[in-house]
């Protein structure tokens, strides 16, 4: 089991915040674990929460037209958000939030170690 692996199961079980009650399905993040580019989104959406991966819903289509433009595909790169759990009505997080999965993301960039980050709006 990967390192990578070994923390999806971690933050999986996390309770430090309300939003993990509501939450359907945790979105640690996917695609390459020695990826060069990580982007990082601010929290899941609904589309996220139902299946557990960043960028599925009308963001992550558009974030796909902007991979095939620079001639990547998901595979290639490593797609994650601040946040691993989608706040009640897409609401944006919360600092105390933000400041909880802070660790994971650390986390996740530390053991990706990407030579670039892209943060998305």
């Amino acid at each position: 089991m990967s390192a990578l692996s070994e923390l999806y199961g971690e933050i999986a079980l996390c309770q430090q915040c309300e939003i993990a009650k509501y939450r359907i399905k945790v979105v640690p993040g996917e695609g390459a674990e020695n990826a060069d580019i990580l982007f990082i989104g601010e929290a899941p959406g609904w589309h996220e929460d139902q299946q557990g991966r960043p960028f599925v819903g009308p963001a992550g289509l558009y974030l796909d037209e902007l991979l095939a433009s620079i001639n990547l595909k998901r595979e290639q790169v490593y797609i994650a958000n601040v946040i691993k759990c989608r706040p009640q009505g897409n609401r944006d997080p919360l600092p105390s939030e933000i400041h909880n999965c802070r660790k994971w993301l650390e986390r996740q960039i530390e053991l990706i170690c990407p030579r670039m980050i892209v943060t998305l709006a």
